[in-house]
């Protein structure tokens, strides 16, 4: 997680999440959704904090299970 990783809130998450085939799944507890991706089965959690920057950790997590690498989603972002 070097200097260029990128900054992101649920917005833009979400907007990469529909690229990549998941959809909303359920929502989980407090301000978290579940998404998921039938095709291969796979899921993760996403934070709902509105327009609040996601810590780089939890956005590491994420872009894990979405199996794409920060560049990529730098790219799918914009």
């Amino acid at each position: 997680m070097g200097k260029n990783f990128p900054a992101a809130n649920y917005r833009d998450i979400s907007r990469v999440a529909k690229i990549l085939g998941f959809y909303f799944c359920r929502q989980a507890k407090g301000s978290h959704e579940i998404w998921r991706r039938d095709k291969d089965g796979r899921q993760t959690t996403i934070p709902k904090h509105g327009a609040k920057v996601i810590k780089r950790r939890t956005l590491k997590a994420i872009l894990e299970d979405f199996q794409i690498s920060a560049e990529e989603f730098i790219k799918l972002k914009n």
